[in-house]
């Protein structure tokens, strides 16, 4: 995996005509420095670095990947941060045969896991959850340490986003999370499937009039129950509605390098908004074709 933006140092001195080369990096190849973390999914120690042939193809580590993709930290009382980690083809297909991991990829994985890691809580819609086959959220040893000091639990909770609670009550994501699975829906939800979300141990989070969620309410109910750092995972239909709504504050996108054609949704469907959201490039990073972006609603 490489950083392609920021500009590295070593893209900077080929630009300037080597001077990395000159000043004897090994092998004649430049240095790509990558910021590391004091402990995984901590605060950033901007005085630390890591160095290695940039021309090397090398998986990070994990503590890199985390100070990659820190959630931002504002002076302040917390607020929530709503990010999205979706994957797409050159062709702007989401999915292929309904399922988005045939074009994904081991490094898109890493970082999919090291997203979760970071959250608080993942926001996902009840769709994806049939489809994906949606388990808990599993806790992971490398990132124990860092969750506790930032005050979270063992691993994140799972909100499913549903408006008629057509859910397999049955499954794991609901019989044995680490943590309750929650169950964001609308105040006309059906009292019977209500009952069921609550038998199975699900806690049920009224967000919205009606069947449905409002999703800045949705927000502000996880924020009001201590999930400031918010992933959603999609599908299409819910991110297009975080979209219309102006809630989502952070994108990361993964570039897959393939064509599959076809009617495939899109990472965002739904209604348009009046004017296109422009967001900023934060960070590029680059992993045997695939490209891993990250950007803020500027």
């Amino acid at each position: 995996m490489r950083r392609l933006f920021p500009v590295t140092d070593e893209t900077a001195a080929r630009a300037s005509g080597g001077t990395a080369e000159r000043e004897g990096a090994r092998g004649g190849a430049g240095t790509l420095v990558a910021h590391a973390p004091s402990g995984v999914g901590g605060r950033v120690d901007h005085g630390a670095h890591v160095e290695h042939d940039a021309h090397v193809d090398r998986e990070w580590s994990l503590a890199e990947l985390a100070a990659a993709y820190a959630y931002p930290e504002p002076p302040g009382p917390p607020r929530p941060w709503l990010r999205a980690n979706m994957v797409s083809t050159l062709d702007g297909a989401a999915q292929h045969e309904g399922r988005s991991q045939p074009i994904s990829s081991a490094a898109d994985m890493r970082i999919f896991g090291t997203l979760r890691a970071l959250a608080d809580v993942v926001v996902v819609g009840a769709e994806t959850v049939r489809q994906e086959g949606y388990r808990p959220a599993r806790a992971r040893a490398e990132f124990a340490e860092a969750r506790e000091a930032a005050g979270q639990g063992p691993a994140p909770a799972i909100a499913v986003v549903t408006a008629s609670l057509d859910l397999d009550f049955s499954l794991p994501l609901f019989t044995s999370p680490l943590v309750p699975t929650l169950v964001l829906t609308g105040s006309a939800a059906a009292p019977d499937r209500v009952a069921a979300a609550r038998k199975a141990g699900a806690t049920v989070v009224t967000a919205g009039e009606g069947s449905g969620i409002d999703p800045a309410r949705a927000v502000r109910a996880l924020a009001g129950l201590g999930h400031t750092r918010l992933l959603t995972e999609g599908g299409p239909r819910l991110l297009g509605q975080l979209v219309a709504a102006e809630v989502l504050d952070e994108l990361c996108l993964t570039l897959s390098p393939m064509l599959t054609a076809g009617d495939a949704q899109r990472i965002a469907g739904g209604p348009s908004v009046a004017v296109p959201h422009r967001f900023e490039l934060v960070s590029l990073l680059e992993d045997a074709g695939f490209l891993f972006g990250r950007y803020r609603w500027s």
